[in-house]
């Protein structure tokens, strides 16, 4: 059984190259050609003006003791969970992450934040468009001239735009944002996605036939991205827990053809529970959001190795938009 574990790194980010947040990443030899995989190499960058981003953008953010609603869909929504924790967390105050299409409407907020790379998606436009009186609000998207930014003010990560259906650089970098707003100082997490972009990855993964992705607190929502990100990529089966919820009945499906991918510390014995499955157990003491980094990467891999076009995966699309009825 193979067991991975890769050392913590710290340091400063060396800078974008000589095309800027938007230049062509060093890719390593062999990888494989597509917008996803440009988009994932160029993360570094794309979180290091995040980082300077956030401090310019305060006054639309939530303050601290707001109730603050985040709002999202697909990745945007296991942003959103991440974002949700950390900032209750923090001592910011209470903080519901909800689906577009889940938004509990009685509640009362003080404050509506939008997660939407296109600014185009219908449920997240249905939330807008009937915001409660005296609420704030502000979305985070890619750049002007959409639905959503015509309702809400924008908060534009344009250095963060993707051409793959497959959103990976985005949404990341939104959440670095969103970290450094909290207080976090995120000077070195792109220092760290150099670090998961440099590393090999786990030995297991061009065998296994099922991942299952577990964290704790603020990294669940990155374990349901890592699971959703070979799901549309990679047609895998994936599955994404509560770390501590493995042992309560998703761990009778383990064997040897299953990897467990934890994000963050796992919590006490539940490494060798996993091992004793014959499964193979995945940690990293990176900071969680690069450990992500990687799982993209193994999502573009497999993707690759089954001839699919990562860049638009079956049945998927840029943005949900449905038709009126």
């Amino acid at each position: 059984m193979n067991i991975d574990h890769i050392p913590a790194f710290s340091g400063r980010h060396p800078g974008p190259g000589p095309g800027g947040a938007l230049g062509t990443p060093h890719l390593p030899k062999g990888a494989t050609v597509s917008h996803a995989a440009t988009e994932i190499f160029s993360q570094p960058s794309c979180w290091a003006d995040a980082s300077e981003l956030a401090g310019q953008v305060n006054a639309l953010l939530p303050s601290p003791g707001e109730r603050v609603a985040v709002v999202g869909c697909g990745t945007s929504f296991n942003m959103a969970l991440a974002y949700a924790r950390l900032r209750e967390d923090a001592g910011h105050g209470l903080t519901d992450a909800m689906a577009a299409s889940e938004v509990l409407r009685s509640r009362q907020y003080d404050h509506y934040l939008f997660i939407s790379r296109s600014g185009t998606t219908s449920e997240v436009l249905d939330v807008a468009a009937s915001l409660p009186p005296g609420a704030r609000a502000a979305a985070l998207t890619v750049g002007p001239g959409t639905p959503l930014g015509e309702m809400v003010p924008g908060i534009m990560l344009p250095f963060a735009s993707e051409q793959s259906v497959v959103q990976t650089r985005f949404a990341s970098s939104a959440l670095v944002l969103l970290r450094s707003h909290l207080g976090e100082d995120t000077s070195g997490l792109a220092a760290q996605a150099e670090l998961a972009l440099a590393q090999p990855l786990p030995q297991a993964t061009p065998r296994a036939s099922r991942f299952t992705f577990v964290g704790s607190g603020w990294t669940v929502g990155l374990a349901h991205e890592a699971a959703l990100k070979l799901r549309e990529a990679a047609q895998m089966w994936t599955e994404s827990y509560a770390a501590k919820e493995l042992r309560h009945g998703p761990i009778s499906v383990l064997d040897g053809e299953s990897v467990v991918w934890c994000f963050g510390p796992a919590p006490e014995g539940l490494e060798s529970d996993v091992r004793a499955t014959g499964a193979t157990f995945v940690a990293s003491s990176l900071d969680p959001l690069a450990e992500l980094v990687r799982a993209q990467r193994v999502a573009v891999e497999l993707a690759g190795a089954k001839g699919l076009d990562v860049d638009h995966p079956r049945n998927l699309s840029f943005s949900v938009v449905l038709g009126s009825a």
